[in-house]
């Protein structure tokens, strides 16, 4: 039986989350679902945004996969914990769900030389505070300085990411940010969509400043996980096989996809 790893997102950011793990790890087969038709998940409840995810992840589980990945920092932030405590030893205890949150706040720390740093997220995961709870566990003297950015996830999905209207938006909020202190020497784009604003990004930091995304720190993650976990990663099929899926058009989804994940795919549709 097929038995690929799931990575799932609200859109098509956690694209760039795959593109860094099939890179790092291109034996597995994967599927990739995205729930376009109802995103964004940032300016959701927590509770709707928990029901929706376990809805796909349920179905990752109905494909077989044994691990699937929340490849979403609102669905990490909203949904994951819930999932791994209540459903998880109720529906499937042999399967495991992992986030996005967690293997960034385990190394963040390491990343900056004055202790301050900043997260930039969208509007849901900066008000569930996960990303401040989770460092506080791991790097407690670490000061932590959120924003939101409500305008970058569609300016992104709009292809306005390489535009000169994306310049004052970008501007706005590293400016924001920044006035917390001057000492913040490092940014994390907690957004899986926010990598393709990486170059705008660059134009507004200031010299030196080291700004993260989490796709290769996720897929680092991925590795020492299966390392940990010999069992499951024995139960991960290896046919580097790639299937695509989306809830809401699928020609919409592939046009996109190109841009995120870095090539083109051929998605299929799925109705939940």
């Amino acid at each position: 039986m097929n038995q690929p790893i799931g990575v799932f997102d609200s859109g098509y950011g956690g694209l760039t989350v795959l593109r860094e793990i099939v890179r790092t790890l291109p034996q597995y087969d994967y599927v990739y679902l995205g729930d376009n038709a109802r995103t964004p998940y940032g300016t959701r409840s927590f509770d709707t945004v928990y029901q929706y995810t376990l809805e796909c992840v349920r179905h990752l589980f109905d494909r077989g996969c044994r691990l699937v990945i929340l490849a979403c920092n609102t669905a990490s932030a909203k949904a994951l914990r819930n999932i791994q405590q209540l459903d998880l030893p109720r529906l499937a205890p042999d399967r495991r769900v992992l986030g996005v949150i967690r293997p960034t706040t385990e190394v963040i720390g390491t990343y900056s030389q004055t202790g301050e740093v900043g997260i930039l997220a969208t509007r849901g995961t900066v008000t569930s505070e996960s990303y401040v709870v989770e460092i506080e566990k791991f790097f407690p003297e670490l000061r932590v300085f959120q924003e939101a950015c409500p305008m970058w996830v569609p300016l992104v999905e709009n292809g306005e990411y390489n535009s000169p209207g994306a310049d004052y938006f970008v501007k706005q909020h590293i400016d924001r940010v920044m006035a917390h202190s001057s000492r913040i020497d490092t940014l994390l784009l907690a957004c899986t969509h926010y990598p393709l604003l990486l170059e705008k990004i660059r134009q507004f930091v200031p010299p030196g400043m080291t700004v993260l995304s989490q796709g290769h720190i996720v897929a680092d993650s991925l590795v020492n996980y299966l390392q940990r976990h010999p069992e499951l990663e024995a139960q991960c099929s290896r046919g580097g096989q790639r299937t695509f899926l989306t809830t809401d058009s699928t020609a919409d989804f592939d046009r996109q996809a190109t841009v995120f994940y870095g090539e083109s795919v051929q998605s299929a549709h799925l109705a939940l």
